[in-house]
């Protein structure tokens, strides 16, 4: 089994003009059947973040152990990143950022992925680096409407052409229990 082929039961309760005799409104039950998600809210950041300090640390070494420029340590650390972050999560499912936040990368069957599979989803990273720029707008009570261009990273287009996932390390053990056909409230 793998994680795309889980479904998830939801049942949505939405109401009706309808009253019953003891004027308690009478809502109408729709069941729905979702693809299973088993990643988290707020993971771009955190992931944005982690590939940070992946990259300053490779940084620090190569400025300070081979007394290279700042720029150029920067550059080196690129490289240095996709193919560390390749074979560590390909042994331990997460890197040392990741680590931070207790993420790990799993593959569609939910275990690590293997280094050549790893390799193409650290790879096309790099798509990621480049952000979205959107324009949004708010309403407050003491400024009115304002509108204002907003910093969007796409972290989500490697592992959707891989077919990853990033999660954290608390929901491994469900996840591993979905897929062994432990859990009553999945359908697959």
């Amino acid at each position: 089994m793998k994680i795309s082929e889980i479904k998830e039961r939801k049942v949505i309760h939405r109401p009706t003009f309808d009253f019953d005799r003891y004027g308690k409104r009478i809502y109408h039950a729709y069941e729905y059947y979702l693809p299973y998600n088993p990643g988290f809210k707020g993971n771009e950041t955190q992931r944005l973040f982690a590939k940070w300090i992946d990259m300053a640390l490779f940084s620090a070494l190569f400025y300070y152990l081979f007394h290279e420029n700042i720029l150029i340590s920067i550059g080196l650390s690129i490289p240095a990143v996709i193919i560390s972050g390749s074979t560590t999560e390909t042994y331990f499912g997460t890197t040392l950022g990741k680590k931070i936040f207790r993420m790990k990368v799993i593959d569609d069957e939910g275990n690590y992925p293997v280094f050549l599979h790893s390799l193409k989803r650290n790879l096309l990273c790099l798509a990621n680096l480049f952000p979205l720029f959107t324009e949004y707008s708010s309403k407050t009570a003491a400024m009115g409407r304002r509108t204002g261009i907003q910093m969007n990273f796409r972290m989500h287009l490697n592992n959707k052409i891989c077919t990853t996932y990033i999660v954290k390390e608390s929901k491994m053990m469900e996840i591993k229990s979905i897929l062994d056909g432990e859990h009553p409230k999945r359908l697959r």
